[in-house]
């Protein structure tokens, strides 16, 4: 899915942030238009929104108002643009959404990753899109970005020699691992026969309606002593269910990408399974986790273990989020809410991280307590008193929790003491296991269909594991985004047909069916998107490989004086061949034209005189400048030399890796503007991936042949300073 997007390397570039608050103000003064009509007549309106292709464009008067707004004549003018800030500060406002696409938090806007619900610190927009929403949100902006290196996830994954992978559902996409990697899929069968049940899904008019009955099928299930999870596309939406379960009284835990909820989430996942538990989970499928019926007492183990030790090991002023305690709540069917007293937690000091009223099945023995006790001790001998992290801490119970062999003795007692817990608390989880089982299992809700029918899939299986009950229902609205977007008119025509309630869900084949078909349709179009983009950054491929080969040679090469003269070299013929026409004879030729631009490049050949050359072919003019060359480079590198040994080789390699850099980064940004604007191409009849390759290729050239002049130019032209009490030559 990710492969849409090619990986980006950035460095800062300064912009004038007033231009995105502007925009925002500006955008924020336009109105959307409507759909475009069926009779196709433009709608009135200043901004187009394609939610399909994630784009907005202005209307022409848009373009009038903006203009009048901004007080400028042109939006597009090469000295003052505007147009680029003015898009952006569009798609802010319509196409990324708090809490949905990204967060605030701590003064900053956060990525939230679409596939697996976490947020992406360190990871920004591109093109200024991160500094647009900054501004609309108010925050400070910080500097643009622009791309030192791209690549797609594609070509980044066919450098390995070999490739391999395992997943429960790459079957729907085995012509795409065939056609990009070449790689077979193979179907291994299932362990344990499956128990799960995926029932029907409900279909409502309106989303509120779908909400309503979302929250009343999990308190149907909660009541039945069965653990639910229900799974969310975004943290708005995640929150709001949470508010609706909290009016029904019905206690839950949110995980998603929100702080307070992400510090929380392995003690949320211990407890997913245990019966009554009911979890709200924003793209749960691509966080690769084990919901355990009954309560996962390994998670449990390591959490008493943290409990134990933080006040012990962990610095004062490490400040961290301690556990928060959840209770069983008073009805019965089991059931976590957090407690009143943990509302104030955030950023307490280590000392404070208590224990959680009911997060544990049953209290530890007076053994296991005491020997706790004695483990921390130890450890505060071994590593000190209250001397590390909370991470490095975390880091040191979690190699405890795996099986790997240690020859660390301090590991081996934690191991033995995780043990030791989680020994006790099997035998009431063990119990609580069996209710749950004879009960039904994990009960997974989906509340939206993804545009892939692999997530919803991966949703589906977090129920019914190794052979475990469970069962999965989805529920959707028309207000979705897959049937808003991709053919919900069906979908609704069939219930105006029908003249359907709002809270009356329907349940049908023909349905099910639309809904696999508007999936289908989403996967074809993305699935020609990644194609797409691996095709362009083929062309990008081969000049990426030609430009990382040059650079590692010099990253690598001791001697570079050979290339920098081999660059020379390159650039007399380069001249000559660009002043002299050889269908022209020999006293036609203007020597002196050539002369001026080789003194340009080599100032040390001020003496060379055009009669010099008169009366030789075109092949001696080469040789005969080559040789010129040679020589003045070896003046120019005892001059350098004398001032400090070895400063010439330092030279050639900073101005080639100066240069390589420099040219690398304003070809990606011109390859970017080639590729935007081939496309119009179709509409004469050319292939627009045939015309980026050839004038690709071209620019490539151009590339190259200004690097190498740039860093011949660069090393003549060098004038280091020479040291203190040393004067110049």
């Amino acid at each position: 899915d990710e492969a849409r997007t090619p990986l980006i390397i950035s460095g800062q570039v300064e912009r004038p942030q007033e231009k995105y608050e502007k925009a925002v103000e500006v955008a924020n003064a336009l109105e959307r238009a409507a759909e475009m009509g069926k009779d196709g007549i433009d709608p009135e309106g200043d901004y187009e929104v394609d939610e399909k292709q994630r784009s907005s464009t202005l209307t022409d008067e848009g373009f009038t108002k903006a203009e009048a707004l901004i007080g400028v004549e042109d939006l597009y003018n090469p000295q003052d643009p505007w147009a680029h800030y003015i898009t952006n500060a569009l798609k802010a406002k319509e196409l990324f959404v708090r809490d949905v696409n990204y967060i605030v938090r701590d003064g900053e806007a956060v990525i939230v990753d679409e596939f697996t619900g976490r947020v992406m610190p360190g990871r920004r927009w591109s093109d200024g899109q991160h500094q647009a929403i900054e501004a609309k949100e108010g925050l400070a902006i910080q500097p643009e970005t622009q791309t030192l290196a791209s690549i797609t996830y594609q070509n980044f994954f066919l450098l390995y020699p070999r490739l391999a992978g395992m997943t429960g559902t790459a079957k729907t996409e085995e012509v795409e691992f065939e056609k990009t990697y070449s790689l077979q899929t193979a179907i291994v069968p299932t362990n344990r026969v499956r128990a799960r049940q995926d029932w029907v899904d409900q279909v409502y008019k309106t989303e509120t309606a779908k909400w309503r009955a979302v929250a009343k099928e999990t308190a149907e299930v909660h009541k039945q002593g069965r653990p639910v999870l229900v799974g969310t596309t975004s943290v708005e939406k995640s929150e709001l269910l949470s508010a609706l379960l909290a009016e029904e009284n019905i206690p839950h835990n949110l995980l998603n990408a929100k702080p307070e909820n992400v510090e929380r989430e392995a003690e949320i996942v211990a407890q997913a399974g245990r019966a009554g538990s009911v979890t709200i989970a924003t793209n749960m499928a691509g966080r690769g986790t084990d919901i355990i019926l009954g309560g996962n007492s390994d998670y449990m183990a390591r959490l008493k273990l943290r409990e134990v030790l933080l006040p012990r090991l962990v610095r004062p002023e490490d400040g961290h989020r301690p556990p928060v305690p959840l209770q069983r709540s008073a009805e019965g069917g089991g059931g976590f809410t957090e407690s009143a007293s943990a509302s104030g937690a955030h950023g307490s000091a280590p000392s404070e991280a208590k224990a959680i009223g009911n997060l544990y099945p049953c209290q530890l023995t007076e053994d296991t307590d005491q020997s706790l006790v004695e483990l921390a001790k130890q450890l505060v001998k071994a590593w000190g008193d209250r001397a590390l992290s909370v991470i490095e801490l975390e880091d040191r119970i979690a190699t405890a929790a795996e099986k790997a062999p240690t020859e660390d003795p301090e590991i081996a007692q934690l191991r033995a003491a995780i043990a030791q817990v989680k020994g006790e608390y099997d035998a009431v989880v063990k119990q609580e296991e069996m209710g749950v089982r004879e009960a039904g299992g994990l009960h997974v809700i989906g509340t939206e269909r993804h545009e892939s029918r692999r997530v919803d899939n991966q949703l589906r299986g977090r129920a019914g594991r190794q052979g475990d009950p469970g069962s999965t229902r989805f529920f959707l609205s028309l207000g979705d985004n897959l049937l808003r977007i991709f053919g919900g008119e069906r979908v609704a025509g069939l219930m105006n047909a029908f003249r359907v309630e709002e809270d009356m869900p329907i349940e049908s084949g023909m349905l099910t069916r639309s809904l696999e078909g508007a999936q289908k349709k989403v996967e074809t179009y993305y699935y020609d998107i990644r194609k797409q983009v691996f095709e362009y950054d083929e062309v990008m491929n081969n000049q990426r490989r030609a430009v990382y080969t040059e650079r590692r040679r010099v990253l690598d090469g001791r001697e570079l004086k050979k290339q920098v003269i081999g660059y020379g070299e390159r650039t007399m013929n380069e001249i000559v061949e660009a002043y002299v026409n050889p269908d022209l004879p020999p006293e036609e030729w203007d020597v002196s034209q050539l002369v001026s631009k080789v003194k340009e490049f080599v100032y040390l050949l001020e003496d060379l005189q055009p009669d010099q050359l008169q009366g030789l072919s075109m092949d001696d003019l080469k040789a005969f400048l080559q040789e010129q060359l040679r020589n003045a480079y070896d003046l120019k590198e005892g001059q350098i030399e004398e001032l400090r040994p070895g400063l010439m080789r330092e030279a050639e390699r900073f101005f080639i890796l100066q240069q390589i850099d420099t040219l690398w980064r304003e070809h990606l940004q011109a390859m970017d503007a080639l590729r935007e604007s081939v496309g119009l191409r179709g509409y004469g009849q050319k292939d627009p991936l045939i015309e980026y390759k050839n004038e690709g290729y071209d620019m490539f050239l151009e590339m190259m042949t200004n690097m190498r002049r740039n860093v011949i130019y660069s090393m003549f032209m060098f004038q280091p300073a020479p040291p203190a009490g040393q004067t110049a030559a």
